[in-house]
């Protein structure tokens, strides 16, 4: 019964047929179960376990990876290898991408928990009326129709519509539903709202909140997946994990991609068919398998296999360094996301604000005969806290505010006619409150009145431990006074009272709403010299003025403190004894926006990212606080850039574009409006991070290109989110961006730097097969170049300073390339000075080095014809290692050097020496030495085909490698002081982001998942873009230059 709060409780109880004495019998029970089905979340059919593993080997390259395995592992058996030189490029491969199905499996395994948390908060029991009985059932036993009871404490077993108030009142804490911390007052009344939201719905019990205040007795009307949290549940289930914008990116490149490697491997073995049939080979079919291993060995080449283990390495520390922050990241991909976060979406409750209500105003009369009657207090702080400053009309400090008579009586008032407890918490080193917020401030506030008797008071305070100062002056006030009688809150009357004694006098303090407790008082006292004189009607006047700018220009919300002197003997009140009050005082309090929200979302917005305020509060009060926090002063009066959920659904479709594009305030929302409002903004091709604590928040969390969730909301939350804030404050989001462009730029560095060594790998075997000489690189020692000798200096790269004008530039676009353009040129140039310095090695040894043939270059291009001719050389010189151990040095002593290069993009050594980085430098001397390693001890030189170099070996080897510092430093000072003769290259490439209208489709396909830990590590899809960009131009013919 989805309109059960729009009719009277009869309508509903004859729509079920029950009667409200006696509840449904059990043959209606039988029937309504039949109709409604049980009262319980379904149970979501989970993928089998077999088929999570196969999707994740469910994309081209790593299908082509595969395939290469297994071909180096055939071609190892056809040749009659043995031991563990033959097969461990095919171990390591298969090994890399079962660690990539492992990480998958659990992700993905992962990702189903936040909806299976929801069942967390479905109530175990209920108290049901049934045959004229009450008796407690499971909770998954109730069905429409049931009459349930309710008490604090109790957790709403389902949807259910109020018939019956059996206390003066009934509040229940709405917050996993609304993201609001204030509880919710419940009434019979039919609502007659149009377009009601969860807080207008004012006569429905919700399932999965709580009960803190009041009895009640309801009729259930939704059960299961009928109910406000079945709702969630489906919306979640509705939701696809969203891309990160570099993996929409090139998500769609990567069939592209393994089709052009797959190409390039195809080209070489096409080329040298004729080669086939040479007699060194032993036959045609052995010629096919020796150019077909060339090819796999060039795949090998173009895939980095090491860039997944450095871009988890990097994001990890990255990660490391935001935790600090407060900001711990769930996913890893989140942080290259971050850098390109357009429109942050806040919550205005514990977000912006810091969700513990605080007196703010203070109004008392002055005196009577003063020009100003009243005088108004400001009061310091925002947090629970007992520490602040009492501020008068001038804003001069109170040094004694105990002194003044009107505070003093409400600092009494405050804690009297009070049921919650304030506290330290160590664990947190944090103060918090037990009961409502609104009590909890009035605490506070008498804490920071402080307590009449000497001049040292504030100090003598301040000396307590923090233990015993959270309640010393409300402690003090309860040993005063004892309370013996007391009137609680009701809606007729809004107001409370208790009734003490001290020594011989018996006092009534009262507290209420101001309209409540000033028609109810005929006396005021005075501030100025503590006397009573009589409320007149210029004088209540005044009051009710002051009470409507705090209430309606401030939007704070009051409270009026009344006192009553009652005869000794009297030990129980009536609510006739709640007259002729004396008026000491009224308060304002409010939800204090955090201090250093300000100069947060000021630093958004000098970084090009819009904040949009989310709340279910009304508008009003969210205007207000936009206000008080300062950062919006520049939007006026908020006409055009604040609407409401249900003013927003109301627009026509082209208003709603130009909406969004203003919209700065977003109120009385519900869970459905964040996530339509996280989908119009990312079909405007915003990118989203949305903030959300409640179960209410999950899907739009889930739905937002970045969720973040907060360290005191709900699992469900924590769940859905990729980042969640420890300290549940917006500035920290502002820090984490900070971190997270830092880190993508870092990420971009040593992404290009294991792309021009990876250009250098395959311009290396791609010329050699051109030229007819032997391999320069076998198979294995390439995997050796990538796992572990760029891996270590690329992961130090990740070190690099965070630049300090990083919050100052844009975001950057979603389809940005990592190389282009004239980045792309000086790369390729890198890239391929990498090649030929590693063939030129091989080719040296074999020419002019002292321990070697001393080859004619000749003979070097015809040695598969060696044993066929007559030479004045064994054909065994072919095998020996030395010319490979001397390429594979120049390549690793050449990428180290090109490492130092990557110190910046456009800065010179000079400028930023090696030093700046010390990780980097030791990353590289850890790198040498493993490669002295290596080549200088037995074991290992066998299993690398690989062995010692002399030192004039050592001396070519630098001389090839030291050049590409000097290269890169020429086109470094192209780039800083040559802008006009750059080179402006121009080549065909494919969309890499799929279209905007064409989103949701590719986000609901499968993803696919490179290469390994490929969950975590959608980055490095954006780092083998470029590098197939570079193969292209070196390829195709139109590439055109400029």
């Amino acid at each position: 019964m989805e309109d059960a709060y729009t009719r009277t409780a009869t309508e509903v109880l004859a729509f079920f047929a029950v009667d409200p004495s006696k509840g449904l019998i059990d043959s209606q029970v039988a029937d309504h179960r039949r109709m409604y089905g049980q009262n319980v979340l379904p149970q979501e059919k989970s993928t089998p376990f077999w088929k999570l593993v196969i999707k994740q080997f469910d994309d081209l390259l790593v299908k082509i990876l595969i395939v290469a395995a297994l071909v180096s592992f055939l071609l190892a058996l056809i040749n009659g290898d043995t031991g563990l030189t033959a097969f461990l490029e095919p171990s390591v491969i298969l090994l890399i991408l079962a660690a990539n199905a492992a990480v998958g499996v659990i992700t993905e395994t992962n990702a189903e928990k936040a909806i299976e948390e929801l069942r967390a908060y479905q109530a175990d029991v209920a108290t049901v009326l049934r045959n004229g009985c009450f008796s407690i059932v499971p909770a998954q036993e109730l069905v429409p129709g049931d009459i349930v009871e309710v008490t604090v404490g109790c957790k709403v077993p389902a949807d259910m519509r109020m018939i019956e108030l059996l206390s003066d009142q009934l509040r229940v804490d709405q917050a996993i539903l609304t993201g609001e911390s204030c509880s919710v007052e419940k009434e019979v009344d039919a609502t007659s709202a149009v377009n009601a939201v969860y807080q207008d719905k004012t006569n429905i019990l919700f399932s999965g909140t709580v009960v803190v205040a009041g009895r009640g007795r309801a009729i259930v009307t939704g059960v299961g997946s009928n109910t406000a949290m079945g709702s969630i549940r489906d919306s979640m289930l509705r939701t696809d994990d969203e891309a990160t914008p570099l993996k929409k990116k090139l998500d769609e490149f990567g069939s592209f991609l393994a089709k052009v490697i797959a190409g390039i491997c195809v080209l070489v073995w096409v080329v040298n068919i004729g080669h086939f049939r040479d007699p060194s080979h032993g036959g045609f079919l052995r010629g096919a398998i020796h150019y077909f291993k060339i090819a796999v060995a060039l795949a090998v080449a173009a895939i980095p296999e090491g860039l997944p283990a450095v871009v988890t390495t990097c994001l990890a520390l990255g990660t490391k360094r935001m935790a600090r922050l407060n900001a711990i990241v769930r996913s890893l991909p989140s942080v290259e996301t971050l850098g390109c976060t357009t429109v942050i979406c806040s919550d205005k409750t514990g977000t912006l604000t810091t969700n513990m209500m605080s007196v703010s105003k203070i109004c008392v009369l002055h005196s009577a005969h003063h020009s100003s009657v009243t005088s108004e207090y400001a009061v310091d702080g925002t947090t629970y806290a007992p520490e602040g400053a009492i501020l008068n009309d001038d804003g001069v400090w109170i040094d004694l505010p105990s002194r003044q008579p009107c505070l003093l009586h409400i600092a009494m008032c405050s804690a009297m006619c009070n049921e919650s407890s304030l506290q330290y918490n160590p664990d947190k080193g944090a103060y918090e409150k037990i009961g409502e917020s609104t009590e909890v401030a009035l605490r506070v506030l008498a804490e920071k009145i402080g307590i009449p008797g000497f001049d040292s008071m504030p100090s003598a305070l301040n000396m307590l431990s923090k233990h015993e100062r959270a309640s010393y002056c409300n402690r003090y006030w309860e040993n005063l006074f004892k309370k013996i009688s007391a009137l609680e809150f009701s809606r007729d009357r809004k107001m409370m009272s208790v009734l003490c004694s001290h020594k011989q006098s018996t006092t009534m303090f009262s507290k209420g709403a101001p309209e409540s407790i000033i028609s109810r008082c005929t006396s005021i006292l005075c501030n100025d010299n503590g006397s009573i004189i009589p409320l007149t009607a210029e004088i209540r006047t005044e009051l009710e003025a002051k009470f409507n700018s705090f209430a309606g220009k401030e939007t704070l919300r009051c409270l009026a403190l009344a006192v009553k002197r009652l005869p000794m003997d009297q030990h129980v009140l009536s609510f006739d004894d709640e007259k002729d009050l004396t008026f000491i005082g009224m308060v304002g309090m409010l939800d204090p926006p955090r201090e250093e929200v300000r100069n947060a979302i000021l630093a958004c917005m000098t970084a090009g990212i819009r904040v949009i305020v989310v709340t279910g509060d009304n508008k009003a009060t969210a205007e207000s606080l936009c206000r008080k926090i300062g950062a919006f002063d520049h939007l006026g009066d908020f006409v055009g850039n604040s609407f409401t959920a249900s003013e927003f659904e109301e627009l026509p479709a082209l208003q709603k574009t130009i909406a969004l594009q203003r919209m700065a305030l977003f109120t009385r929302v519900e869970p459905s409006h964040k996530r339509m409002l996280v989908e119009a903004l990312q079909n405007q091709n915003e990118v989203v991070a949305m903030t959300g604590d409640g179960v209410n928040d999950a899907p739009a969390l889930k739905k937002a290109d970045i969720g973040i969730s907060m360290g005191s909301g709900t699992a469900v939350a924590k769940s859905a989110s990729d980042m969640v804030l420890a300290d549940d404050n917006f500035a920290t989001i502002v820090a984490a961006v900070a971190e997270g462009r830092a880190i993508y730029n870092n990420t971009k560095q040593f992404i290009r730097y294991m792309i021009s060594s990876n250009i250098g790998e395959v311009v290396c075997i791609f010329v050699a097969a051109v030229l007819g000489i032997p391999d320069t690189l076998v198979p294995v020692q390439l995997l050796w170049v990538n796992l572990v000798t760029d891996g270590l200096p690329a992961t130090a790269i990740g070190f690099n300073k965070q630049d300090s004008d990083v919050m100052k530039s844009k975001p950057r676009k979603v389809g940005e390339a990592v190389v282009s353009g004239w980045l792309f040129f000086r790369y390729v140039v890198i890239g391929a000075y990498v090649g030929l310095a590693t063939v030129a090695g091989f080719i040296w040894w074999f020419v002019y080095a002292d321990t070697g043939p001393r080859l004619p270059y000749s003979e070097l291009m015809n040695f598969d014809t060696c044993h066929m001719r007559q030479t004045t050389y064994p054909c065994s010189i072919f095998d020996d290692q030395h010319p490979s151990t001397v390429s594979m040095t120049v390549l690793v002593v050449v990428e180290m050097f090109n490492a130092l290069n990557n110190l910046s993009e456009n800065q010179s050594l000079l400028v930023i020496p090696p030093w700046t980085n010390l990780w980097l430098v030791g990353s590289i001397i850890l790198t040498m030495l493993l490669h002295i390693l290596i080549l200088y001890v037995q074991p290992l030189s066998a299993l690398f085909s690989v062995t010692a170099l002399s030192w004039t070996e050592w001396k070519v080897v630098l001389y090839l490698s030291f050049p590409v510092i000097l290269i890169d430093e020429l086109l470094k000072f192209l780039s800083r002081n040559s802008r006009g003769i750059r080179l402006r290259i121009r080549f065909w490439k494919t969309d890499l982001l799929p279209k905007r209208e064409m989103r949701d489709n590719s986000c609901a396909a499968p993803s696919s998942k490179w290469l390994l830990l490929s969950v975590h590590l959608q980055h490095e899809q954006e780092i083998l873009q470029p590098m197939i960009l570079k193969l292209r131009y070196m390829l195709t013919p139109s590439c055109q230059m400029s």
